[in-house]
């Protein structure tokens, strides 16, 4: 009976710390960044972007350069910026926030990880570990959705989120240099995209 109890007791914690985690995580939707809807709607937060890139990921991922496990690759998008309810939503173009980045994220994934059950947040550390590190065809693809989602919100906002910030395409290129890791085609795409949105003064040519 003590046994019984002890065991209830052990799986009333591990509950409460899952569910702690997950109303913690829920501060994600208030975490917004640069990018507008499509349409030049209203900006989108992180939780949006991350399930699009999940939903992205599922329906491009025939041109992953590699066979990747849809599940994971999904998962690893869903979870791949929760941290930035600790550190902050950082744009992609600003030097400043990108020199302390890495930083922030850190100290922010040891903190959310780590209200989970010990077990599930190695598992979801690891997979945030193996994103950042492109250490995985999982990773790679992901990174590639990373880079293109807010590449197709700005193309559809007629470029209205780079002439804000001045983008240039040295900026942009810089950006996806690492695409073609994930998907070659798609790099390709992408690289075609900005030279229409340079052309259409959209980017601002060097």
């Amino acid at each position: 009976m003590k046994a019984e109890r002890e065991r209830e007791n052990m799986d009333r914690d591990r509950f409460e710390k899952q569910l702690q985690f997950i109303l913690e995580i829920d501060k994600e939707k208030n975490i917004l960044r640069q990018t507008h809807l499509s349409g030049h709607g209203r900006r989108e937060n992180d939780a949006e972007h991350a399930w699009h890139m999940a939903v992205m990921i599922w329906l491009l991922r025939e041109y992953s350069n590699e066979a990747i496990d849809p599940a994971k690759a999904m998962m690893m998008a869903l979870i791949h910026d929760v941290v930035e309810i600790d550190a902050g939503d950082t744009y992609a173009y600003d030097a400043k926030g990108l020199a302390t980045q890495k930083e922030r994220e850190e100290k922010a994934a040891q903190r959310l990880f780590g209200l989970l059950p010990e077990e599930q947040g190695r598992e979801l550390r690891a997979l945030f570990e193996e994103f950042e590190g492109y250490a995985s065809p999982e990773a790679r693809f992901v990174h590639t959705m990373d880079n293109l989602q807010p590449l197709l919100l700005n193309h559809s906002n007629g470029g209205a989120d780079w002439r804000e910030h001045n983008v240039c395409r040295s900026q942009v290129e810089g950006r996806h240099k690492k695409s073609a890791q994930g998907s070659k085609e798609i790099s390709d795409f992408v690289m075609g995209l900005i030279d229409e949105n340079v052309k259409k003064g959209n980017i601002r040519d060097e």
